[in-house]
């Protein structure tokens, strides 16, 4: 019998097949690995199969194993690019991205999935459902993405408009229609949003965009500005100190903290702190041991760090400077005003 002519890409569907049908919990048998091959239209026998899971090993590098349980010998894929729990750590970044649409939420994790056994993909199908979260509407982002990182590898300038959503649930653009045109230097992922870190010429400093809300995006021919700005752009400093990527006006502030805010404080600014304690009161000439300790920060002040701060009630509260803690107080009292 003539051989059919899918019979020289044996080797490549019995790796397709060992890929997709098994893992550590679930492997195949000599005859169940003949029968997958004949779904693909391949004849093979038991000492050519042999030959070719040695040739996996060596050639490709496959890690193939083989395991025999109650008279049962199976053949199964050992280990893999990505452990499975290393997969579920990216479903879970991407099913909890609002940056990406739904529908390309769902066709990333199915791409994830290719990653494993269909057995283990299972798992990461559960997953999927784990939460409703809210998703973005603007599918241009990921070409948005692609262009920008374009941008930064050529040093090339960019323009775009801003918009926000208005009480029709219409995109707009902000400040009527106005044209951005910044020096794009990075890109980041804050808060479960893609931002922009740029150089605006205009006003001479570093600003940021959300990503899904920039439309009209080009690439321009002018070379980027403010290489010495970025020139010791640290980051990580720059996403501690902006809050909910809110721009405001940076600022070294000193918090009082109750010893039990210790590990919120490191979570949030960093292990690179200095946490004075505040002395203890003296309570019949005997001084009590410190309740509390002061730290200084540099954050960027806005409402979402001062709202940040009201989470912690009396635990947290500024201790300088003046104007930062008047800025609290009157975010506090028209908090109260809407109730009252």
């Amino acid at each position: 019998m003539a051989k059919s002519s899918n019979q020289k890409l044996k080797l490549m569907y019995l790796a397709k097949i060992l890929q997709e049908k098994t893992d550590e919990e679930h492997g195949l048998t000599m005859p169940e690995l003949i029968e997958q091959l004949a779904l693909y239209d391949v004849k093979a026998e038991r000492k050519s199969i042999y030959d070719d899971i040695e040739a996996l090993r060596e050639q490709m590098d496959m890690d193939v194993a083989k395991r025999t349980e109650g008279g049962r010998t199976e053949y199964y894929l050992a280990s893999r690019d990505f452990e499975l729990a290393e997969l579920k750590l990216l479903v879970d970044a991407v099913q909890s991205s609002r940056f990406m649409t739904k529908e390309k939420t769902e066709t990333l994790i199915r791409k994830i999935e290719g990653l494993t056994s269909t057995h283990q993909a299972k798992q990461l199908s559960r997953q999927v459902h784990v939460a409703n979260r809210i998703k973005t509407m603007n599918k241009s982002i990921y070409y948005a993405v692609d262009d920008l990182h374009a941008a930064i590898s050529q040093n090339r300038q960019i323009s775009f408009q801003y918009v926000k959503w208005n009480v029709k649930m219409e995109r707009e653009p902000q400040h009527n229609g106005k044209v951005y045109k910044v020096s794009p230097w990075a890109l980041m992922w804050d808060d479960e949003n893609y931002y922009l870190v740029a150089f605006e010429s205009e006003s001479k400093s570093i600003r940021h965009y959300r990503v899904d809300r920039m439309t009209g995006l080009q690439r321009l021919e002018d070379l980027r500005e403010g290489a010495e700005q970025f020139k010791n752009f640290d980051m990580g400093t720059y996403s501690r100190k902006t809050f909910g990527m809110y721009h405001g006006r940076d600022e070294h502030v000193t918090l009082r903290c109750t010893n039990d805010m210790a590990d919120a404080i490191i979570d949030r600014f960093g292990q690179d702190l200095f946490l004075r304690p505040v002395e203890g009161m003296v309570i019949d000439g005997v001084r009590q041991p410190s309740t509390h300790f002061d730290v200084t920060v540099k954050v960027s002040i806005s409402p979402v760090f001062l709202t940040w701060l009201m989470n912690f009630g009396g635990r947290v509260r500024i201790a300088g400077p003046q104007w930062v803690i008047d800025e609290q107080v009157k975010l506090a009292r028209a908090c109260i005003e809407q109730y009252e």
